[in-house]
């Protein structure tokens, strides 16, 4: 008997360590392949920004205009947005934006008064703020940018005098996110709770909800967000949250979609990112991309070492009728909701994912390089 299982061992142990040494090859080859798509990149301003206007067929490099810095350091992830009017973008001393249809020059700049380096869009105009909760806003149609919000600080800190980290150093909130309903509501995820205000800023009420870094969407009367919990929803214009998806982990992004929503939460039991679609304004969910989850093979690696991360799916955005997915390792397509996928065509780029940003029919994509 202890001859049997001692054949069965020497069996399987080399077959772990081919398994190993294959994996190991892969990972080098993977290196290797990535360290030559930075070649050529060193002259000249490269694959800042990404566009499409035909659902990611093609692509076209507009970074001409953006500072030459951005190259190494990347696009700060909450310092841009896209709407209706085209893509938003803060960087250096200014706010630059590209219009949806622009040919020949791609950005225009406008020098920034502060050095607050988040953007978002407003009700009407945009907000810029920074985590100790300064903010500014530029009304459509003008050029000035004028403080909003200045009692904030004053009166969430005589609400809430939790002694987290900003706290203790500096007797202020830190400031994750804010967003304005259509009806005018102000949110804002502030250290571990929400901070809402219906009366444009001159009063607040804390909701224990959230986490602070809490990212928000709108669609006909019904918010989304993500939080530490998964996904939360309200019908109140943001008073009352209940959660609607939970896998255990965060939630990564909520997306407006036609007919409703799409999700990503991280799910801890697979340890992977995974994508969920509401058709019904955010009622009831279904998870699709399952083509799209990381191969075993990958998933192992990762988990003895020889990855630092696997195919994590980051983003996604609706274009028309595709969905568009940002994965670690590139785009992915789909026109039938999600059931399958098919990965795009794009520039050699060393990255860690894409953000994906949706204006009309353009799709812009900015490879993130991690900061």
């Amino acid at each position: 008997m202890k001859n049997g299982k001692m054949k069965k061992l020497f069996v399987f142990v080399p077959a772990v360590l081919l398994v190993l040494f294959l994996l190991n090859s892969f990972v080098v080859k993977e290196k290797e392949a990535g360290k030559k798509t930075t070649e050529g990149t060193k002259s000249g301003l490269l694959n800042i920004v990404l566009r499409s206007t035909d659902g990611g067929q093609t692509w076209q490099d507009i970074s001409k205009g953006l500072p030459e810095n951005l190259q190494r350091e990347g696009v700060w992830s909450n310092g841009l947005f896209a709407n209706d009017r085209g893509l938003y973008l803060r960087a250096g001393n200014g706010v630059y934006h590209s219009e949806p249809n622009s040919t020949t020059s791609f950005w225009t700049k406008e020098i920034f008064p502060g050095k607050q380096r988040n953007l978002a869009p407003g009700k009407n105009g945009i907000l810029a703020y920074d985590l100790r909760g300064q903010f500014l806003k530029k009304i459509n149609g003008t050029n000035n940018w004028s403080p909003m919000y200045t009692n904030f600080q004053e009166q969430a800190v005589r609400i809430d005098s939790t002694m987290d980290w900003m706290y203790k150093n500096y007797k202020e909130k830190e400031v994750r996110t804010v967003f304005e309903t259509a009806e005018g509501t102000v949110l804002i995820g502030s250290s571990n709770s929400l901070f809402r205000s219906t009366n444009s800023g001159k009063t607040w009420k804390q909701l224990h909800v959230g986490d602070g870094r809490m990212k928000l969407v709108e669609s006909n009367g019904v918010l989304l967000t993500t939080s530490k919990d998964g996904i939360l929803r309200s019908t109140d214009d943001g008073e009352n949250w209940d959660r609607v998806i939970s896998e255990g982990g965060l939630g990564i992004a909520v997306e407006r979609i036609d007919g409703g929503f799409a999700a990503i939460v991280y799910n801890t039991t697979t340890q992977t990112n995974s994508i969920h679609i509401s058709l019904d304004s955010g009622k009831t969910w279904n998870a699709i991309g399952e083509e799209l989850q990381p191969s075993w093979s990958s998933l192992l690696m990762k988990k003895i070492g020889l990855l630092k991360s696997s195919s994590d799916i980051l983003s996604i955005k609706q274009m028309g009728k595709y969905l568009i997915c940002g994965r670690s390792d590139g785009i992915f397509r789909s026109s039938d909701m999600g059931k399958t996928w098919k990965k795009l065509l794009l520039p050699a780029i060393e990255n860690k994912g894409f953000n994906l940003s949706v204006s009309g029919n353009v799709i812009y994509a900015i490879p993130n390089k991690g900061c």
